[in-house]
């Protein structure tokens, strides 16, 4: 849409996200996103998943505008809300069938992830997923060159941020009762990272 600000990254990624959550996901539910930047994903995925209510929720106020002009002309997809992942979810315990969260992990201290996990744990339904996409480090698997750099970039920029290794991820949120149902090696190194909420 001319004149809003546009990220090239979810430009680039959009395809092969909505792939996957077409795969993982049922035809209806109520999605949160969190972190949803510039409202690309929601638009794009919204739009191919009708039957779904999707909450776009972002941590930069001055980007919600942005969201709900990219969404308008999706009924399902309710008016994006401010969302500081460490405090209270605008949302009911266990009224959620899915989290859907983009490339903060990594842009954020870490006890953003913190509050990613606690927060999914008690909105998401017993069997309702947390899907995760961005780069992590894997031990045992050697770190791409270009996330090496990104890796070092971001600290830089910010000493609390930076690439998270999959092990702590999926130990923050073992302990909120998400457990690691799955993981996709998606383009530009990244990977798609799938939790269910368990019983």
């Amino acid at each position: 849409m001319p004149g809003l600000i546009t990220s090239p990254a979810a430009e680039r990624n959009k395809g092969p996200i909505l792939a996957e959550l077409l795969r993982l996901l049922p035809v209806r539910g109520h999605m949160l996103e969190v972190a949803a930047g510039t409202g690309q994903h929601a638009a794009h995925f919204a739009a191919a998943l009708p039957e779904w209510t999707w909450l776009p929720t972002e941590p930069d106020a001055t980007l919600l505008p942005a969201i709900a002009a990219r969404t308008a002309n999706l009924p399902q997809v309710l008016a994006p809300v401010a969302l500081d992942v460490r405090e209270a979810w605008p949302v009911a315990p266990a009224s959620l069938d899915a989290v859907y969260c983009a490339n903060m992990v990594h842009i954020s201290p870490w006890d953003c992830t913190e509050g990613l996990m606690r927060g999914a744990g008690r909105a998401l339904r017993p069997g309702g997923l947390l899907v995760l996409y961005g780069p992590y480090v894997v031990e045992g698997e050697p770190l791409a060159p270009s996330n090496a750099a990104f890796d070092a970039d971001l600290r830089r920029r910010n000493p609390a941020w930076g690439l998270r290794t999959l092990a702590e991820v999926a130990a923050k949120a073992a302990e909120a009762g998400l457990d690691a149902m799955e993981r996709v090696d998606m383009p530009a190194n990244n990977l798609l990272l799938v939790f269910v909420r368990r019983a």
